[in-house]
């Protein structure tokens, strides 16, 4: 019964291939190809952990950054700095620019300070000085603050390179060289720092004209001028300009010159110049000699005048020519200095200076491009209200400066 039962028990189904044992050499290999498994997926999660933890630290400290949840600086700072506020840079352009140079923490907490703030809303593109590590309330004050702004340049129209002397008065006009060296003046930490005026003037002079960032339509009269200073007259542009405090007196007027020559090339200096005939380098001289010899009224007919005199190649004969070289202002001069030559006499040599003789404002460089029909040679101003009489012929001249001499303009003709 027994041997019955056993002998109908089901017996179990066999699922897949048969089974049999491995050789060695298989076995082997069979570890050797764990192992790699292993170390593989080991390494995968090892490297994912990295990751992991990057990103984490990395968005922790942009949002840390952004958020402002780290804390805000307290007191008044560790050192003075200046920073560079760019030409349509938003709060939070500028609150980056704090950040980096240190003076804030966060970028939120200067955004926040500054909101409502119409100082802010309406900086201007420039240099401030500021301090590191401090609140960004504080920055915000210090930043509305008019007096912090710094680099700060202001170049009236008519002005040259160098200060000039009134011979009556005695009064000193700051030439450009001055203004920018004034401009460049910036205290930090108790200490003045400036960049002399004598440094502007050896750089430039022996400066390569490339390196000053000369426009191509000048290169060759400054070039011709060799060492001279006074051979970036002009380039110059009068305006409102921001220098920065720390750079160089190379890197300041390199700056100065390429964005006059790009305010040059804007009103369409070159385009006129080649309608002329004329080099935009020989039209900015004009302009200079427009600006130094006439009242805004009469800045196109003086402009038809040196056009008419140098057709007919006669002697500019202006004084101002005269003044230039000798760095001072007077309305008539001396027959011995009117005798010396010089680059810039017009009494001594014909045609134009060999360099502007001051930096014209736009109406001046208009009125050079574009000079009132006449056939005027001879002009004189006859009073102190700047009346200027206009005339070809000599005669008539002669007459006209006789009632300049009567008014007390003139001490001798011109």
């Amino acid at each position: 019964m027994a041997e019955d039962w056993g002998a109908e028990r089901a017996r179990p189904v066999a699922v897949g291939p048969p089974r049999r044992g491995l050789s060695r050499a298989e076995r082997a290999r069979k570890a050797r190809n764990d192992r790699k498994r292993r170390l593989a997926r080991a390494l995968s999660l090892a490297l994912l952990i990295v990751v992991a933890v990057g990103a984490v630290f990395l968005g922790s400290k942009l949002w840390h950054s952004m958020s402002g949840s780290t804390s805000d600086y307290a007191g008044d700072g560790v050192a003075d700095v200046v920073i560079q506020v760019h030409d349509g840079d938003s709060t939070t352009a500028i609150g980056e620019t704090l950040v980096e140079k240190n003076v804030i923490a966060t970028v939120k907490s200067f955004v926040e300070a500054a909101q409502g703030n119409d100082a802010i809303s309406a900086i201007q593109p420039g240099f401030y000085k500021v301090r590191t590590e401090i609140p960004a309330a504080n920055a915000v004050e210090r930043l509305s603050d008019p007096e912090n702004r710094v680099g700060k340049l202001t170049i009236p129209e008519g002005r040259q390179l160098d200060d000039i002397a009134d011979v009556k008065t005695n009064d000193v006009t700051a030439g450009i060289l001055s203004l920018i060296s004034q401009a460049s003046c910036v205290e930090l930490d108790g200490e003045k720092r400036c960049v002399p005026v004598e440094d502007l003037r050896a750089a430039a002079g022996a400066t390569p004209a490339a390196a000053l960032a000369v426009p191509s339509w000048a290169t060759q009269p400054v070039a011709a001028m060799g060492d001279d200073h006074r051979r970036l007259e002009g380039l110059i542009a009068p305006g409102t300009w921001n220098i920065d405090p720390d750079a160089s007196a190379q890197d300041i007027l390199s700056n100065l010159i390429a964005a006059s020559s790009a305010v040059y090339t804007q009103s369409g200096l070159l385009d006129t110049a080649a309608a002329m005939k004329m080099s935009p380098y020989e039209i900015l001289t004009v302009a200079s000699l427009v600006q130094r010899e006439s009242k805004p009224q009469d800045f196109s007919k003086v402009s038809r005048v040196i056009y008419n005199r140098l057709a007919e190649h006669r002697k500019l004969e202006f004084d101002s020519t005269v003044n230039y070289s000798l760095d001072r202002q007077e309305i008539a001069t001396t027959d011995a200095d009117r005798a010396q030559v010089t680059p810039w006499n017009t009494y001594a040599s014909e045609g134009l200076p060999r360099t502007p003789i001051c930096s014209p404002g736009i109406d001046a460089l208009g009125s050079a491009e574009h000079p009132e029909p006449g056939d005027w040679l001879y002009f004189v101003t006859i009073d102190m209200q700047g009346t200027t009489l206009f005339t070809r012929d000599y005669d008539q001249h002669l007459a006209n400066i006789e009632i300049a001499q009567r008014n007390g303009v003139l001490d001798s003709a011109r």
